[in-house]
């Protein structure tokens, strides 16, 4: 199981393709604040709140400093269905090998429906402009959380 990242750590670095199969990587983001949220997977009821809600409040936290990517195990094509199908403005990025997602500890066991499994545990890390941890939050549910983030973020 990968350890879950605390404030202060180096947020690990990542160049991962997005829904157009293009680059990007964290390092594309220094200078500013980045909320990289984890996600089990594409064109599922609970990502698609999630990232609706990512997108629903970009403005307000691009106006505030904050990119949002959003990271999932999924390949950069079904990435761009699920752009197009949910009209969808943050940026998504696939990594199916799950080197990111473990890197950032969203990938472990977890607990579905009282059962154990492995699998990506819904996690969001914001990144400050040096590339440290300023906040890790894991186990979060999908349908709030952005919400909380703002509040907790102040934004």
């Amino acid at each position: 199981m990968s350890e879950r990242l605390q404030p202060g750590d180096t947020a690990p670095a990542f160049t991962l393709p997005d829904a157009d199969g293009k680059d990007v990587s964290l390092a594309d983001h220094k200078g500013r604040k980045v909320i990289v949220y984890f996600y089990p997977a594409a064109l599922t009821p609970g990502c698609t709140k999630q990232a609706c809600d990512f997108t629903d409040n970009l403005d307000a936290l691009a106006a505030a400093g904050y990119d949002v990517i959003g990271v999932s195990p999924d390949k950069p094509e079904k990435l761009a269905k699920f752009r197009e199908k949910e009209n969808l403005k943050v940026t998504l990025v696939g990594d199916p090998s799950k080197e990111t997602l473990e890197a950032y500890g969203a990938f472990g066991e977890k607990k579905l429906y009282g059962k154990t499994v492995t699998g990506v545990i819904r996690s969001t890390v914001v990144v400050d402009e040096q590339g440290k941890v300023e906040h890790a939050f894991y186990n979060v549910k999908a349908t709030g959380h952005v919400a909380k983030i703002i509040r907790d973020l102040g934004v």
